[in-house]
């Protein structure tokens, strides 16, 4: 008797699974799409002048990769790059200013801030700097790209035309990740899936829709909102600052687009699981606004949406319970249906979309490891700083 309660509960929380995924395949924003791609559109007749700002601490690595794809962008109106150096060990300063020399192309000032104040990611901070050097160009569109993003020649003149011809204040670009090593295949493509399952894509161009998202190496952002929407300042203490600049941007009334990005590029390599678990784990409790109470109901979410399937057909098969079984299977195969796309966007097999399961379990444990390191005082930490949560520090009105 116990053993038929046991089978019976089992299948019907597999049953709540698979409804859980019928519902996010039809009404969840069609998140699994990747079609949403930069407007193709008329180009102005006028070209606006932009300001790109860069912040960058510590990318020598990668900013040879970077860098000059922004110096050499085909933009036929008034723009120049700013690179912000924030407290750099590495010579980035230097090497921008050898890039520029050597590569030619947009005008380049390289700015150094200082040490960020309480209440400041580092960050924004240098964000804040780039932008206060930008006005005195006076532009109509900041372009904020981060050190690790390469750009097709012709990557400015599309986002300004988009957001020219769209009526949009915020275009941004979700770059493809390097996806090489065995971890970024597992890991990566997953990461932008559940991106989009959170902040659907077509949810955050709607207009009077709550969803507001963007992809923080990539954000063509037109400067008179930012002025009105208070950025960076209003957003000062915010670690994941993309989702912050978007929420800010539409509390003002502002209009944000945001997709997939065809030919913009992050170099910067995650070789390891310990490289991508703490590019994950550092925002993981921010994002659930370090309440442990929404961190239990996304572990319960994730189990019965993502691990809940493949141990329904395993318990099944092992036990006799075909029902379990099949039911199991069934939200198994809406789940890797609906990763196919995003496998396909970053050129990868197939046979990776049934070892979603698996990925979401990493991504489980990044976020309880990102809940333990919060209550030690450890906070979200990068690149040699570690943030307390809001309302731990100073405000500085």
């Amino acid at each position: 008797m116990g053993q038929t309660a046991g089978v019976s509960a089992l299948l019907w929380i597999t049953v709540v699974s698979l409804a859980a995924w019928c519902w996010l395949l039809l009404f969840q924003g069609f998140f699994w799409r990747t079609d949403v791609r930069l407007p193709s559109r008329r180009e102005p007749d006028a070209w606006p002048s932009v300001c790109v700002v860069v912040p960058a601490r510590d990318e020598a690595a990668v900013l040879s990769a970077s860098l000059p794809s922004l110096l050499s962008q085909d933009y036929p109106g008034r723009a120049e790059v700013f690179l912000v150096d924030d407290g750099s060990t590495d010579g980035t300063g230097e090497l921008a200013r050898e890039l520029a020399r050597r590569h030619g192309g947009l005008p380049l000032t390289v700015g150094a801030p200082g040490e960020p104040p309480a209440g400041w990611t580092g960050k924004l901070w240098a964000v804040r700097h780039g932008i206060g050097l930008a006005r005195v160009r006076d532009p109509e569109y900041l372009l904020l790209t981060d050190a690790d993003i390469a750009h097709a020649p012709d990557s400015l003149r599309a986002l300004v035309t988009a957001a020219h011809a769209g009526g949009f204040d915020v275009v941004s670009q979700m770059a493809r990740l390097r996806v090489e090593s065995v971890w970024e295949r597992l890991v990566v493509p997953a990461f932008v899936y559940f991106f989009a399952q959170l902040y659907p894509f077509r949810w955050v161009a709607r207009r009077g829709s709550r969803t507001a998202a963007a992809a923080g190496g990539c954000v063509l952002l037109r400067a008179g909102t930012a002025e009105k929407a208070g950025i960076p300042d209003a957003i000062r203490h915010a670690v994941i600052d993309d989702v912050a600049l978007a929420r800010a941007v539409k509390s003002a009334g502002g209009h944000v687009w945001l997709g997939l990005a065809d030919r913009v590029d992050s170099v910067r390599p995650y070789p390891r699981l310990h490289d991508l678990w703490r590019m994950v784990s550092r925002s993981a409790y921010a994002q659930l606004r370090h309440n442990p109470l929404l961190l239990l109901g996304t572990v319960a979410g994730l189990a019965l949406v993502y691990l809940v399937p493949p141990a329904a057909v395993v318990a099944g098969v092992a036990g006799g319970a075909a029902a379990t079984a099949v039911t199991g299977a069934a939200a198994w195969a809406v789940m890797a249906g609906t990763y196919l796309p995003m496998l396909r966007y970053y050129r990868q097999p197939p046979w990776l979309a049934p070892l979603l399961p698996f990925t979401a379990l990493l991504y489980l444990l990044m976020t309880v490891d990102s809940a333990v390191q919060h209550h030690r005082g450890r906070g979200a930490a990068w690149k040699g700083r570690t943030y307390a949560r809001p309302g731990a520090v100073p405000d500085e009105g």
